[in-house]
């Protein structure tokens, strides 16, 4: 019987049908570029002190009423103190002069019951200037991303097994919607906690449209085009978008402003719905196959190619539209089991690192975004010998030698001075390992504050989680030049083919036994 890729092959790889697809696909990405970082900006906390209400002082008096600190070895105004204001009030009327007739370390101090003056130098306001998230409230700012995060890892454990029961199509269009949705009110947030709750349903859209868009794509898309577009062009519309990001907070320094310009434009992508095709292999997965020859009919009918009589006559129809599968198939048969714990592993070592150094980079410089710009430009060489790779190489190998390489470098930060599973498990498996990933993301904000504890030991942390993230890919089935499993049944045997230790085991047992081996 022919695979779903023999049966569609009439249509050729490149043609108006694909070229349309992924394109538009990689458009319903580019949000997630700046969404994802767009919290580098709206939490960034500028310089301020308490605030000194307009009473009559002497020039002397209101030059000294901040006290001086020592920061990082520099002094500076300290941010969450002033002397107390009815004693200078006193003093400066008498006339004395702070630091000749009054030593201001006797001074009794206060904290900041005006409320804070924030420097303007280079926000116009942020959701720290706006609910005065400094001093006692300042762990309300890396709690924010926190937030933010959790969403993005309810919304990937959620979006997967729904797009495996109800659709590709109708899933990236809901995560975008949300997305789009609670980026837009967050505008009108006249709370922390307003905004808390818009960021957590934000959240829930982003990178679940990611990974929707991916597995709709890969799916569509077939041969050296599949693999273009998973691991070339959709990540290349990520960094397209995240590279917009700092430009748009270049001009619009107000919180606001930036949230709008995010988040309106995305109606563009209303009219998406009516041209992107639902995945034929998703369909035939569901034995909706009349729906599925439909799209391909539709899609010879661009690319201007004659479709045979039945298309999916011969083709293999995976399982009956009543058999569904859940988060929990992906362990209950060892070789996928193992499978899955392993990329859960890769995807939060990865998730970790990647949002570690992004958010971080975004501080290695006095303007932060030219910071942000660098950071997301540096991605695309990134990319790019990413496609190499799966092109040229072996996964397995690629993949270890690619986090090696990512922990070799993270050590040496110290000596610089200051498509793996079928069809009907498809989404539900990346969803799994992408939740996965996100806890790595949520625990980012603080794995960045050990540094106050040493320099360099988020990087040490990073990089330790590296190298034992390497030796466990060692495990990984290898994929390289195979087709995408359509069934639990082709992927389980593939793992057994693949499997070292269980081809050792199986070689005193018949072929009969191993396929009538249950799930």
């Amino acid at each position: 019987m022919k695979d779903y890729a023999d049966a569609i092959s009439f249509l050729g790889e490149w043609g108006c049908f694909q070229q349309t697809v992924f394109f538009l696909l990689c458009a319903s990405i580019m949000p997630n570029g700046f969404g994802a970082f767009n919290l580098v900006f709206l939490t960034d906390t500028p310089s301020h002190h308490c605030l000194v209400p307009g009473i009559n002082l002497t020039e002397d008096w209101l030059k000294s009423i901040i006290p001086i600190t020592v920061v990082n070895g520099r002094e500076e105004l300290s941010r969450c103190r002033r002397y107390r204001l009815d004693l200078v009030k006193n003093l400066s009327a008498q006339g004395y002069i702070p630091g000749r007739d009054v030593n201001l370390t006797d001074l009794e101090e206060e904290s900041c019951v005006d409320g804070w003056s924030y420097s303007k130098d280079i926000y116009q306001s942020t959701i720290v200037t706006e609910f005065d998230l400094v001093c006692g409230e300042q762990w309300k700012v890396p709690f924010t991303s926190t937030v933010f995060f959790v969403g993005v890892l309810c919304g990937s454990f959620f979006s997967g097994p729904l797009a495996d029961r109800y659709g590709r199509k109708p899933v990236l269009f809901a995560t975008l919607a949300a997305q789009t949705v609670f980026t837009f009110v967050a505008v009108f947030s006249t709370s922390w906690i307003m905004f808390l709750i818009f960021l957590f349903f934000n959240g829930l859209g982003q990178i679940s449209n990611f990974v929707s868009a991916l597995v709709l794509g890969a799916e569509i898309l077939t041969g050296n085009i599949r693999i273009l577009y998973s691991s070339l062009g959709t990540c290349l519309a990520f960094a397209l978008g995240y590279m917009i990001l700092p430009l748009c907070a270049y001009f619009l320094r107000d919180w606001k402003s930036l949230l709008l310009a995010l988040s309106v434009p995305c109606l563009v992508y209303i009219p998406l719905w009516w041209i992107l095709p639902e995945s034929p292999r998703w369909l035939l997965s569901k034995g909706r196959n009349e729906e599925a020859e439909a799209v391909v009919r539709k899609a010879a009918e661009w690319n201007k190619v004659q479709a045979p009589a039945v298309v999916f006559e011969d083709c293999y129809i995976p399982n009956s539209p009543k058999e569904n599968y859940s988060a929990l198939d992906l362990l209950r048969e060892s070789s996928i089991r193992t499978t899955t714990v392993v990329l859960c592993l890769v995807a939060f070592t990865l998730t970790t690192g990647y949002y570690s150094l992004n958010f971080n980079t975004a501080q290695l410089h006095a303007d932060p975004f030219l910071s942000c710009f660098i950071s997301a430009v540096v991605e695309i060489p990134g990319y790019v010998s990413s496609w190499i790779s799966l092109r040229c190489f072996p996964r397995r190998p690629s993949v270890i030698g690619l986090l090696i390489c990512g922990a070799a470098f993270l050590f040496l930060i110290q000596l610089v001075p200051e498509q793996l599973y079928p069809t009907v498990l498809r989404n539900t498996a990346t969803g799994t390992t992408n939740t996965v990933g996100r806890l790595g993301s949520c625990i980012t904000p603080f794995l960045l504050s050990l540094s106050s504890y040493f320099k360099s030991l988020p990087y040490i942390t990073l990089g330790i989680l590296t190298v034992v993230t390497a030796f466990a890919a060692l495990l990984l089935p290898e994929t390289y030049q195979q087709p995408l499993p359509e069934t639990v049944q082709q992927m389980q045997e593939r793992q057994r083919f693949k499997c070292p230790s269980c081809t050792r085991r199986n070689k005193s047992a018949t072929p009969r036994v191993l396929l009538d081996s249950p799930l």
